[in-house]
């Protein structure tokens, strides 16, 4: 039986703009929910990002397909009143504004709750909620930064950031499954709650392997490019047609098949250099050597179908254009207007499909405020 809408009937208002809760917005839509997305007058900035599609963004349209649009001026009573009516029927109330934002506009938790007890409230912030975090505005590409991504992201003369929104999106996703944790809570005891989400927590959990090496391993990693940190073989290796073929060998017995049937050299695995990962990790650079002048024999392709034949976890040093071509992707669509966006589908399937019409600003103001009214 495949997922369908699991979560239809249930209401969500999402207060959103640019990457994090837009993302859990889709990841809930697509899982059945009704998203009402509030946008201000001039609507969210991410709708800005490019143009790429026919004069649209097309990372917008990844990111709020299936959902509804209003605007909402909160500076006006009457729309302030029009939000907090929608939010009395509503299951889940996502943010993602500055810090502090929603408890001067009387929108925080402890204000919604006596409207409607059952209310689920989902803040993301940037750094948590003491007084110092709070005077910190938050993007992507600085939380990176400041968990230290940054400092083990790179070649060992440059840090560099993650080249995609990895902050945002893990933190759309951990809200995503605290919600759904929430709502089961909730279908126990019949009370909604608060829930604050950090992208720094988030950043920070993620960064365990390098900050346990930095507590308990002598030292936190240095950057090592396609190399890994402390396992060996595990890299980037030139074939015979200039073509490059990464690999992992990750315990003992993977590493006497690759000597035998790869390297063909089956004295290699006995040797005191490399009989187990610690030795091979410290001996890494002679063994690279040894690969690269075996791959040098190879071009790619052969190296490639002798190293999935002997069950070597390997692969290409693909571009996004080979990504775009890839058999293994799964493409859908996102319709903007009368736009179609190609998108890479969500991991998830859905029996039913993800939700594929993307909201021009406003889209369904009209509709939900005579619903509301």
């Amino acid at each position: 039986m495949d997922l369908d809408r699991e979560l239809s009937g249930i209401l969500v208002v999402s207060l959103e703009q640019a990457v994090a809760a837009p993302y859990c917005g889709l990841l809930l839509a697509a899982a059945g929910a009704r998203v009402i997305k509030v946008e201000r007058p001039e609507g969210d900035f991410a709708r800005s990002y490019d143009t790429g599609a026919n004069g649209k963004s097309s990372i917008f349209a990844w990111l709020n397909r299936g959902k509804e649009s209003i605007t909402i001026n909160l500076k006006d009573p009457k729309d302030k009143k029009l939000l907090k009516k929608i939010l009395t029927k509503s299951d889940i109330f996502l943010s993602n504004l500055t810090p502090g934002a929603l408890k001067k506009l009387r929108l925080d938790y402890e204000q919604l709750k006596s409207i409607n007890p059952r209310l689920i409230s989902c803040e993301i912030n940037g750094y948590g909620e003491t007084k110092e975090a709070q005077s910190r505005k938050a993007y992507d590409f600085l939380v990176q930064a400041e968990t230290g991504l940054c400092s083990v992201t790179g070649t060992e003369e440059n840090p560099s950031k993650v080249g995609i929104s990895i902050t945002d999106l893990s933190t759309g996703l951990t809200a995503f499954s605290a919600i759904l944790r929430a709502l089961i809570q909730r279908s126990k005891n019949n009370k909604g709650l608060r829930l604050s989400i950090s992208m720094f927590d988030v950043m920070a959990d993620w960064m365990n392997m390098p900050l346990l090496a930095h507590r308990y391993m002598g030292g936190a990693p240095k950057r090592n490019g396609l190399k890994h940190t402390f396992i060996a073989p595990y890299g980037s290796f030139n074939c015979s047609d200039n073509k490059k073929v990464l690999l992992s060998v990750q315990n003992n017995r993977e590493f006497a098949v690759f000597c035998d049937e790869i390297l063909g050299d089956k004295s290699l695995k006995n040797n005191s250099k490399f009989c187990d990962n610690p030795q091979r990790y410290a001996n890494r650079l002679e063994l690279d050597e040894i690969i690269s002048k075996s791959f040098q024999k190879m071009t790619q392709k052969k190296a490639q179908e002798k190293l999935t034949d002997a069950g070597i976890a390997n692969s290409q040093l693909n571009n996004v254009a080979n990504l775009s071509r890839h058999d293994f992707l799964r493409n859908e669509l996102a319709n903007f207007s009368t736009t179609p966006v190609s998108i890479a589908a969500l991991p998830i399937k859905t029996k039913s499909g993800t939700p594929e019409k993307v909201p021009d600003l406003n889209d369904n103001g009209t509709s939900i405020r005579s619903e509301f009214k």
